[in-house]
């Protein structure tokens, strides 16, 4: 555990920017359930469906030309660490968005990834102003590990709502809960009112 809190100017704001029961660290630390996929990009692909008014699939090449961005945020994982300032490289969801025609009835969003897992989002939270499918973390490509050759990001949510080898987005007009959440982990999810567990 690294103890970067105390009284001078530029810990406190690490305080601040640190919700409560987590700590900090400046490693990147590999959490999953079940092995860790390898996939060719060459066969990769998202599969946009549900309540949409014409389903979407993106091959590799197609999906990353769509326009790129680079977000700065922290990250928060559910297991109490911590970890600030992550400079994230990929496609936001709103650029992505502009790619998807959703049918009026569409409120929710279930990601689903090679693998099997899955997690759940509104629709509202999925689309927010600092999401993005990653594929570089710190200027380096995703390694496998962390999800490579796409990883959801959502900032605001404890990072198992962070998919790693996202291949499908549902949409749904009535939530669904994803594999963290039907095992006992929090719909929610929100790190600053500490929503972990049921």
């Amino acid at each position: 555990m690294l103890d970067f809190f105390g009284k001078s100017p530029e810990k406190e704001d690490l305080k601040s920017r640190t919700p409560a029961g987590q700590y900090l660290t400046t490693k990147f630390p590999v959490l999953t359930y079940g092995p860790t996929p390898r996939i060719d990009t060459e066969n990769w692909q998202l599969r946009v469906f549900g309540e949409v008014k014409e389903e979407v699939k993106f091959n590799y090449q197609e999906f990353m030309s769509l326009p790129q961005v680079k977000f700065e945020s922290d990250f928060h994982c559910v297991t109490t660490w911590s970890q600030l300032d992550n400079t994230w490289e990929g496609i936001s969801t709103k650029e992505f968005m502009k790619k998807v025609k959703l049918k009026p009835e569409a409120k929710f969003v279930l990601l689903h990834c090679y693998g099997g897992y899955t997690t759940n989002l509104t629709l509202e939270a999925f689309d927010d102003e600092d999401t993005l499918f990653a594929h570089t973390h710190d200027g380096e490509p995703l390694s496998a590990e962390h999800g490579w050759p796409l990883r959801f990001v959502i900032p605001k949510k404890y990072a198992w709502k962070s998919a790693k080898w996202i291949n499908g987005i549902e949409f749904l007009t009535e939530d669904k809960l994803g594999f963290w959440e039907r095992n006992g982990y929090n719909n929610n999810a929100d790190p600053w009112k500490e929503e972990r567990f049921w």
